[in-house]
């Protein structure tokens, strides 16, 4: 890939992360708004939408971090565990399903499993939708390690969010993370020549 590329990519990424969180922050931050709304006060509203979408360009560069990491892991695994690397993929994504469920709600005193269990559940079946295309699109052998991006490396990076007190940042996060880690994973391919597709 060129830096013309390079450079597309990465502004197109940091774009849909900044808009999307800004996006959504109508919802999951509705409260904030309220309070520049009722009365109306411009600065402090510019400042909330400034913020909102700087917070969605810091999750959008967290997400292209970890594209670019998960590209040397994915070459490291196939060097170092050869044949043993898909197996190793297939235990990391079942470990990250359980982790997201099991020691959540482990540190969740006296809440219910449901939400936790339908959380991993929602990642793992969005990400199957991400991997699909993008084998469908390139070679079915790229399923896995497609799958294993966007539940394993999105979940990874969404860590700082789930330490947070409150669950309006743990959304907040996750959607333009994963939003942003889907394209890239799309677009890849069809940014770079036919013999340097990656998985």
């Amino acid at each position: 890939m060129n830096s013309r590329k390079w450079v597309r990519l990465f502004l197109t990424t940091l774009w849909i992360g900044g808009l999307t969180t800004l996006i959504i922050s109508f919802v999951f931050k509705y409260d904030s708004y309220a309070e520049v709304l009722k009365p109306f006060q411009l600065f402090e509203l510019f400042g909330l939408l400034l913020f909102f979408a700087g917070l969605g360009f810091i999750f959008s560069i967290i997400s292209q971090m970890g594209f670019f990491a998960y590209l040397t892991v994915n070459q490291f695994g196939k060097g170092i565990f050869r044949s043993l690397w898909v197996p190793v993929q297939i235990f990391l994504i079942a470990f990250t399903l359980f982790d997201l469920v099991y020691f959540r709600y482990q540190a969740a005193e006296g809440a219910s499993i449901w939400p936790f269990l339908w959380t991993a559940i929602g990642l793992l079946g969005l990400s199957m939708v991400v991997a699909y295309i993008k084998a469908k699109e390139t070679k079915w052998h790229a399923f896995l390690p497609a799958l294993f991006f966007m539940v394993v490396v999105t979940s990874v990076e969404w860590v700082p969010a789930l330490r947070a007190q409150g669950s309006d940042y743990v959304w907040l996060m996750i959607i333009p993370l994963f939003i942003c880690n889907a394209y890239q994973l799309i677009l890849l391919h069809r940014i770079t020549k036919p013999s340097e597709k990656a998985a």
